[in-house]
Order: structure tokens, then C-alpha cells, then sequence
């Protein structure tokens, strides 16, 4: 379950559907990968065509899911829950 945005407009976006911070023609991509971390039991179950999931180097429990270009969600994930979930490019 997802516990904690880090990245406001995320938490915006996954509450109501909606956020005029995120290009719109992300939030499709974007709800679908929560919707997956949202009911996983653990983050290896992401590994996911088109997820392109890994752990982060030098950054232990956290990992990343591709959305678009340079664009992915991170999270940490402990306790069966996802936490501090963010929309960035990290690279």
C-alpha cells in the first residue's frame, strides 16, 4: 500500500485524479504504476514489462519504475508498504 508522497502533485494526482502540475499526458502512465505499487506485497513484484524496474544504486529500499523518457516514480518500500514516493529524473 502506498503510504507517504514525497512529491506533492504525485499525492494530488493518486487522490483525485487530477493535478495541473503533472503534463497530462503522463497521468495515465503514472496511475497505472501506482494502481500496481498500491496493491503490491513486495517492489520486485513491478518487475513488469515496460516498468523497467531496479533497486537504486547506494540507496538502500529504494527503487524506480520508468514512466517516460527521463521521468520515473522512486519509493521506498519497507513494512509491505510503499513510502516517500516521488516523480523525478533521478539520472
Amino acid at each position: 500500500m502506498i503510504r507517504t508522497f514525497k512529491n506533492k502533485p504525485l499525492g494530488e494526482l493518486w487522490l483525485s485524479g487530477k493535478t495541473s502540475k503533472i503534463d497530462v499526458k503522463m497521468h495515465e502512465r503514472i496511475l497505472l504504476r501506482l494502481d500496481r505499487l498500491n496493491i503490491v506485497n513486495a517492489p520486485e513484484e513491478l518487475n513488469l514489462p515496460g516498468f523497467n524496474f531496479h533497486p537504486l544504486r547506494g540507496k538502500p529500499l529504494r527503487y524506480s519504475v520508468h514512466v517516460n523518457g527521463p521521468w520515473c516514480l522512486t519509493f521506498e518500500f519497507y513494512g509491505g508498504d510503499a513510502w516517500r514516493v516521488d516523480y523525478e529524473q533521478y539520472h
